[in-house]
């Protein structure tokens, strides 16, 4: 059904991690003749499915299968390499497409305001994760793994997976897709204790418990806890883990109450989970030496809980720092953003300025909600968007010019290589090719430059 003076409605998406993948999805099974063209600033597809699930998560990664699919349909056409923004402005696509849906995620770090955290050997999870995954972001990046002692603040499945990395064997890793150069320097690593810290109790950890499962798992690291008495629960953390829809935290709990018993096994590394700290300070003579923690307690009703000071510290030493704390999305020219929370204000994917609806502009994804759930909890907050998209479609005004051909002039002009899914294709059975001989699923191009000599 045509939906836009007689021609397909034209849909552009940018962002091609799995918000952006389902909504594409979800215009697809819409009862529309529809027409979608999805923008990524990499030449590759599919944004933290490759970019940072773990190497040594493998499973996850099968859902890139799903959107293998959506991308083979006829409306659908990537353009890879394009930096909405930079290489074209959110107006200039305005003009090509009658809506644009913006599922470019949580791109930065929040912050961690604390003394010293400019310090050598101060990185956010961020870095590391992307370093490890080969991300072309990241791939000048250096951690001194010589450090005996790190450090990692935060307890969600960031955390748990920096921390896991740095203390599995390389023959735990040497089978996954975990970049050559990534496993080159964790093979001389000196890393024998991790430290993984958070500011609430193991109630409130945010950790799923097949991932702080793994880490009582490993072949030649021991999981201890600093304090059995962290397991003492306050009255408002027994009710939240009473309430029956406090599913996370009961089954975190129960894997937790299994592992917190295990006795050392003496392996040569150990991982110490620690709750009720936060950092207040890291010192060093130039580097990261120590790190000051202060006791916390927790204020406030059952599910609505926070880690208050106690005002007693400590200090450890500590010679590698990771924070994990939280993401936040980053302002496209033309695009409303709220700085505050870092995403682009919306009502149910509308995006808003002052309250008002935009006209033609949505978002999906951890640009919408903030970064929250796991890669499925993108599906129903896709399918949300396109809904008001298409509740929208009849009085949108449509383009100016209803033509990809001239946005691919317009990018040309300007010395845009485009990556479409096909050169995809091609780059991806090339990185397979290179990781057979090692036994590796693929060895990743870390660089754009590497990407774009292969369709060369």
């Amino acid at each position: 059904m045509s939906t836009i003076s007689g021609r397909p409605a034209r849909v552009a998406i940018v962002g091609s991690g799995p918000s952006g993948f389902y909504a594409a999805d979800a215009l697809i099974k819409a009862d529309q003749d529809v027409a979608i063209d999805m923008y990524d600033r990499l030449p590759t597809p599919f944004g933290l499915v490759r970019g940072g699930v773990a190497p040594d998560h493998p499973k996850i990664k099968n859902v890139i299968r799903i959107y293998e699919r959506t991308a083979r349909d006829a409306a659908f056409s990537f353009l890879g390499n394009v930096n909405v923004g930079r290489d074209v402005s959110v107006e200039e696509l305005r003009a090509h497409y009658d809506a644009l849906i913006f599922t470019c995620g949580a791109e930065t770090d929040r912050t961690l305001n604390i003394p010293g955290i400019e310090l050598a050997g101060s990185h956010t999870a961020t870095e590391f994760v992307g370093w490890y995954n080969g991300h072309p972001d990241y791939l000048d990046r250096s951690f001194d793994l010589t450090q005996e002692v790190a450090v990692v603040i935060g307890q969600g499945n960031v955390a748990v997976d920096v921390t896991r990395v740095l203390a599995k064997t390389v023959d735990e890793l040497k089978d996954t897709d975990i970049a050559a150069h990534a496993l080159d320097a964790l093979a001389a690593s000196r890393v024998k204790e991790v430290h993984m810290i958070g500011r609430r109790g193991p109630v409130q950890a945010a950790f799923t418990n097949k991932e702080i499962r793994e880490l009582g798992e490993l072949d030649d690291c021991d999981l201890v806890f600093n304090d059995l008495g962290d397991f003492d629960l306050n009255p408002a953390s027994q009710a939240e883990l009473d309430d029956t829809a406090n599913i996370g935290a009961g089954r975190n709990w129960k894997v937790l109450d299994e592992l917190r018993v295990l006795p050392p096994a003496g392996k040569s590394r150990r991982i110490v989970v620690h709750f009720f700290q936060s950092p207040r300070e890291l010192a060093g003579n130039g580097r990261v030496e120590s790190l000051v923690l202060e006791r916390n307690r927790l204020a406030g009703e059952a599910n609505d809980q926070w880690a208050e000071g106690t005002g007693d510290t400590d200090s450890m030493d500590c010679g590698l720092f990771f924070r994990s704390v939280g993401y936040r999305g980053v302002a496209i020219p033309g695009v409303p953003f709220e700085a505050r929370r870092g995403v682009f204000p919306n009502e149910a994917g509308r995006i808003v300025d002052d309250g008002a609806p935009v006209t033609g502009l949505y978002a999906a994804g951890w640009i919408k909600r903030g970064p929250s759930g796991v890669i499925g909890t993108n599906k129903p907050d896709s399918v949300e968007t396109v809904k008001k998209l298409l509740e929208d479609l009849p009085s949108l005004p449509g383009c100016a010019t209803p033509d990809s051909g001239s946005m691919q002039e317009l990018l040309a002009s300007r010395g845009v290589r485009v990556v479409s899914y096909a050169d995809w294709q091609k780059i991806d059975a090339a990185e397979v090719a290179r990781g057979k001989p090692n036994g590796k699923p693929r060895e990743k191009f870390t660089s754009v430059a590497e990407m774009l000599a292969v369709l060369d």
